[in-house]
């Protein structure tokens, strides 16, 4: 009796470690998905609040201001367009100068303007030549000017930051099987006498297989809700110390990320059960005691 409550209460500590060793593998392959998804949303969320100016010409009216900007919205490139009247220029001018320009050169100086925000597939150089080429032709249109220097610095930026997380995502999930495999290996080793047993009494590998991959599935998803608890409180706190992290952590990220966290729980541990317990199958009894 003892010497079963021992196997028992060993068996159960090395689940209770299994779970939480393949839960932290978990957490941090989910937080590369996380930070990869979010960094999309991010790269896109940056592109899509580059302003790009379109100024017009002095003797244009209003009518005619509206009607450019109406034609403007239409564009299949242009996500949200506002636009600045001259009288308004000049009073956003006057707060931020702290004097009123008209008075001293008698006219207003400034043009009307609208100013536009492109859809994050044409925020970058080459498109915005040809969209700016485009604006230009319409009439009373004098000038487009946007931060070409600002526009390469994020782009390329943003291309560093995905190789890096790439690279990242494709080393930790080599390194998830690895931890996963070995953690699943030593559980199945504990009871490698146990399957030796059984193939003596004749049970075939699919029948010795069930239990232990029935056992991979119940760890996998212990593994992933814990995996997912975490990263939940982990975004939780994110929260409270940003609530406009929400811009850009969209439901869509925490839904591929839960995903991702729960089918590779299962996957993982049902492949490194699968491998494991046929490792042990092909072994035989002098195999079995030398190791």
């Amino acid at each position: 009796m003892r010497r079963k409550r021992k196997a028992r209460s060993r068996g159960g500590l090395q689940a209770v470690t299994l779970c939480i060793s393949t839960a932290m593998v978990l957490v941090l392959l989910g937080m590369v998905v996380f930070s990869v998804f979010t960094a999309r949303n991010l790269s896109n969320y940056v592109k899509e609040n580059l302003v790009v100016t379109v100024l017009m010409s002095d003797d244009m009216n209003k009518t005619e201001a509206q009607k450019l900007c109406k034609e403007l919205s239409r564009k299949p490139y242009i996500t949200h367009l506002t636009y600045i009247s001259k009288e308004q220029a000049l009073k956003e001018q006057t707060k931020e100068l702290g004097a009123d320009p008209s008075e001293f050169l008698g006219t207003n100086p400034f043009l009307a303007s609208a100013e536009v925000q492109l859809k994050a597939d044409y925020a970058n150089n080459d498109s915005l030549k040809w969209i700016a080429a485009v604006i230009k032709k319409m009439p009373k249109v004098t000038e487009i000017t946007y931060p070409q220097t600002l526009i390469d610095s994020v782009n390329t930026n943003l291309q560093r930051v995905n190789v890096v997380l790439l690279v990242l995502a494709v080393l930790l999930s080599i390194v998830s099987f690895s931890l996963i495999n070995n953690s699943i290996r030593l559980g199945v080793y504990a009871r490698r006498f146990s399957i030796r047993t059984m193939k003596l009494v004749g049970a075939s590998w699919g029948f010795i297989r069930r239990p232990f991959l029935g056992r991979s599935v119940l760890i996998g998803l212990i593994s992933s809700v814990l995996a997912c608890i975490v990263l939940g409180a982990g975004l939780y706190a994110l929260w409270r110390y940003e609530p406009q992290v929400l811009t850009v952590v969209t439901w869509q990220v925490m839904a591929v990320t839960a995903a991702a966290v729960f089918v590779c729980g299962l996957l993982l541990t049902l492949f490194c059960s699968f491998i494991s317990v046929n490792k042990f199958l092909r072994m035989t009894a002098g195999e079995l005691y030398k190791i």
